[in-house]
C-alpha cells in the first residue's frame, strides 16, 4: 500500500472534521461568541492569566499536547498491523480527541479558568474534585518522570540534538522579553530566532564532537537537569519562557512535519507491515488495548489537562477555542498519523519490519519505538536531498522539542492542581507556587531516581496509557453533566465518554490481572493501578446518576 496515499485520505477526513463537525460543535453545542468575556482578561495577572494572540497560543497549545506519547504510542501499535493503528488515529482524533480538547478548554474558560478537577466539584460534586484531581496529579507525575527520561535517552543517543535545544531555550527567552517588554511584533523576531535554531541544528554534531565532555553526560544526569530546568519554567511568567518557546516550536514541528510529509510524496514509499496483524506474539489483544496504547495522537486526557491548566488563561477571545482545541487536535493526529507511516513504510523490506517488531517484547521498549520513529522519519526527510545524519537529527531534535514542551507545561499543570487542593484544604503554604512547584517537581524527580539511571518513573508507566484514558473519560463526562444542566446536546461527548470508558475500564482489569499474578515482583503497579481503577469508577457512578437524572447534589453556581 502506497503511503503517501494513506496520508491524503487521512488529511482529507480531517479537513472535513474540521471544517463541519467543529463549526457545528462552536455554533450549535457550545453556542461561543466573540462577545463573551474570558478569564485572561477578567483576571489578568502577567503569570499566568494573560490574553494572548490566537497564532501564539495555537502554538503555545499544539507543542504542549504533541508531547513524544502521540510517537511511541503508534510506534508500537503498528505490531497489530497499519489499518488499526491508522483507523483509530484518524477516526479517533476527529470524533473523539478534538471533541475532547475542544470542549476542555470551552468549559474551563465559562468556569474562570478552573482545572477540570476543579469543574467537576461545582458540577458533580466537591468528593468528586478530590478524587478526580489526585488522579490528574497521579498522571503528570508519570509524564515529568519518563518524560525527562526520554530527553535524557535521546539526548544520550543523538549527541547533536543537545547544542540546539539549550540554545532554543535561550533564543525564546530573549523573544519573549523583546514582544512582551519591548513591544516589538512577533513575527519578525519569531522568523529571526527560528532561522537561528535551524542553523543551530547544522552545527549540533560539530558541537558534540568540539566538547566531547557533553556526550558522556548520562541519562540520570540529564534527568537531574531536566528536572531543575522544569521547576524554572512552572513559576517563570508564561509570557517569558513558555509562550515564546512553544511557539518557537510550532515553526520547528510544522516544518518538520511539512518535510515528513514532502518526503513522503517525493519517496512513495510502501507500507511494509502488514494490514492487519492480530496475534503477534506476547502482545495482549488488539481490542481494548489498541485504545490505549494510542491515546495520544487519537484521544488523550493530558490534553484536557493542557486545555484547562494553561491554555484557558491565556484565550484572549472566546471563538479561538474552535481553532485551538480541536485545530490543534488535528495537528496532534497528523503527528499520530505520520509516526504510524514512519513505523510501517520508513523500513527498507517487510523482513526489516517483522524483525523489528517480531515481538512484543522487542518492539515495547522504549529504544525501539523511538529508534522505528526517528529513523523511518530520516528516511523520509532524506529523500528531499538532505544528509541522514542531519536528517536523523532534527527529527531527534523535533521529538525532543515535543516532550520538553509537554515536560515544562506539565510541570506548570502539577503546581496549579497541587494549589487547587492545598486551598480546598486549606494547607495555604502550597497555594505559593514557588513550594507547590518544589513539591510537584521533587516527587516525580525522586520517582525517576529510584532506579539507577533515572529510570523510575518507568516502573509506573504501564498504567500511564489506562489512567490516561480514564482521565479523558472522566473529562468527557463532567462536560456532559455540564452540557445537559445547560440544556444543551450532550451525546456528542457523551457517546466518546462511554466507549473511551468501557474500553479503558476492560484494559485496566486485563492489567491488574496480570499485576496480582506477578504481585510479588509488581506490588506497586497493582496498588496503584486498583487505586486508580476505583477511583475512577466511583466518579464515573456519581457522574452517571446525574446524567440519569437521579437526585443528587445540585449545581454549583459557578457551573452555570
Amino acid at each position: 500500500m502506497n503511503a503517501a496515499l494513506l496520508a491524503a485520505i487521512v488529511f482529507a477526513f480531517f479537513a472535513l472534521g474540521y471544517r463541519f463537525y467543529s463549526r457545528f460543535l462552536a455554533e450549535r453545542v457550545f453556542a461561543l461568541r466573540d462577545s463573551e468575556p474570558v478569564p485572561s482578561r477578567e483576571l489578568e495577572d502577567g503569570v499566568d492569566f494573560v490574553p494572548t494572540p490566537k497564532t501564539v497560543l495555537w502554538g503555545h497549545h499544539y507543542t504542549s499536547i504533541a508531547g513524544a506519547a502521540p510517537i511511541v504510542g503508534p510506534a508500537l501499535a503498528v505490531i497489530w498491523g497499519w489499518l488499526p493503528a491508522l483507523v483509530w488515529v484518524a477516526v479517533g482524533t476527529v470524533l473523539m480527541g478534538a471533541v475532547h480538547d475542544f470542549a476542555a478548554l470551552v468549559i474551563s474558560l465559562r468556569n474562570r479558568g478552573s482545572s477540570i478537577g476543579e469543574i467537576a466539584g461545582a458540577v458533580i460534586s466537591p468528593r468528586v474534585r478530590t478524587l478526580f484531581l489526585l488522579i490528574i496529579s497521579f498522571l503528570i507525575w508519570i509524564v515529568l518522570a519518563v518524560f525527562a527520561f526520554i530527553i535524557g535517552t535521546l539526548f544520550v543517543q543523538t549527541p547533536g540534538s543537545i547544542f540546539p535545544i539549550w540554545v532554543q531555550i535561550a533564543v525564546a527567552v530573549t523573544l519573549g522579553w523583546l514582544v512582551y517588554r519591548r513591544g516589538v511584533p512577533i513575527l519578525w523576531p519569531s522568523l529571526v530566532a527560528y532561522a537561528a535554531l535551524v542553523a543551530a541544528i547544522f552545527q549540533g554534531n560539530a558541537f558534540a564532537e568540539a566538547f566531547p565532555a557533553i556526550t558522556q553526560v548520562s541519562v540520570g544526569t540529564w534527568v537531574w537537569v531536566l528536572m531543575i530546568y522544569s521547576f524554572v519554567a512552572s513559576v517563570l511568567p508564561v509570557w517569558l519562557l513558555l509562550q515564546p518557546r512553544d511557539y518557537l516550536n510550532s515553526h520547528q514541528l510544522i516544518t518538520g512535519l511539512t518535510l515528513l510529509i514532502l518526503g513522503l510524496v517525493v519517496l512513495q514509499p510502501t507500507v511494509q507491515a502488514p494490514a492487519v496483524n492480530l496475534w503477534p506474539e506476547g502482545a495482549p489483544p488488539l481490542i481494548p488495548f489498541l485504545f490505549i496504547t494510542i491515546a495520544c495522537g487519537a484521544i488523550s486526557g493530558f490534553h484536557g489537562l493542557v486545555s484547562s491548566g494553561t491554555t484557558s488563561k491565556q484565550v484572549g477571545c472566546m471563538t479561538d477555542a474552535r481553532p485551538i482545541g480541536y485545530g490543534g487536535m488535528l495537528g496532534e493526529g497528523t503527528l499520530g498519523l505520520l509516526a504510524v507511516l514512519a513505523s510501517t513504510a520508513g523500513f527498507a523490506s517487510a523482513g526489516e519490519w517483522h524483525a523489528h517488531y517480531g515481538s512484543w517484547s522487542e518492539a515495547s521498549g522504549l529504544g525501539p519505538k523511538l529508534a522505528a520513529f526517528v529513523n523511518g522519519g530520516a528516511t523520509f526527510v532524506a529523500s528531499l536531498g538532505f544528509p541522514v545524519e542531519t536528517a536523523r537529527t532534527f527529527i531527534a531534535v523535533m521529538v525532543i522539542a515535543f516532550a520538553a514542551t509537554s515536560l515544562d507545561t506539565g510541570a506548570r499543570i502539577q503546581r496549579l492542581v497541587i494549589a487547587e487542593l492545598a486551598e480546598a484544604y486549606g494547607v495555604r503554604p502550597l497555594t505559593n507556587r514557588f513550594l507547590a512547584a518544589g513539591l510537584g517537581i521533587g516527587l516525580a524527580l525522586l520517582l525517576a531516581v529510584t532506579q539507577a539511571g533515572g529510570k523510575g518513573g518507568l516502573i509506573l508507566w504501564p498504567l500511564f496509557g489506562t489512567t490516561n484514558q480514564l482521565v479523558a473519560g472522566v473529562t468527557l463526562l463532567v462536560v456532559s453533566v455540564w452540557l445537559k444542566r445547560q440544556g444543551k446536546p450532550h451525546l456528542y461527548t457523551l457517546v466518546p465518554m462511554l466507549l473511551v470508558a468501557a474500553a479503558t475500564i476492560t484494559a485496566m482489569g486485563g492489567e491488574l490481572r496480570g499485576y496480582f499474578m506477578d504481585f510479588e515482583a509488581r506490588w506497586l503497579l497493582a496498588v496503584m493501578g486498583t487505586i486508580i481503577l476505583a477511583a475512577d469508577v466511583w466518579v464515573l457512578l456519581e457522574g452517571g446518576r446525574l446524567l440519569l437524572g437521579l437526585p443528587g447534589r445540585s449545581a454549583d453556581p459557578r457551573s452555570a
